[in-house]
């Protein structure tokens, strides 16, 4: 197959086409509403205790598990921490009744 001019137009920069313009900014314009979005859900979204309720991160045989209580149940792991020695451990469970307002120890 034969390229007539083949050279020339290799040589020459390429041009933007409108409908190649307004893809680009349609792409541009898409991604920045998604990241605006993601950075909303991002910011809003979190657990919020209710008052009363205690969250404590501690560590266990597979990594981290968490222990979430309200009420009657945060109350009395609050007053009896030695029986929750792992969640007792550096002062986590200490934080987490102090934030909830509930006696510790």
């Amino acid at each position: 197959m034969i390229m007539i001019d083949h050279s020339k137009r290799l040589s020459e920069p390429l041009r933007w086409t409108k409908a190649g313009r307004l893809g680009v900014i349609t792409a541009v314009v898409s991604l920045l509403v998604a990241v605006a979005v993601l950075v909303a859900v991002v910011s809003t979204s979190g657990s919020k205790l209710g008052k009363g309720c205690i969250e404590v991160t501690f560590p266990s045989t597979l990594g981290a598990a968490a222990q979430h209580a309200c009420g009657a149940k945060a109350r009395d792991i609050c007053a009896q921490p030695a029986q929750n020695p792992a969640l007792a451990d550096k002062g986590a469970l200490r934080e987490a009744c102090r934030k909830a307002d509930l006696p510790y120890g």
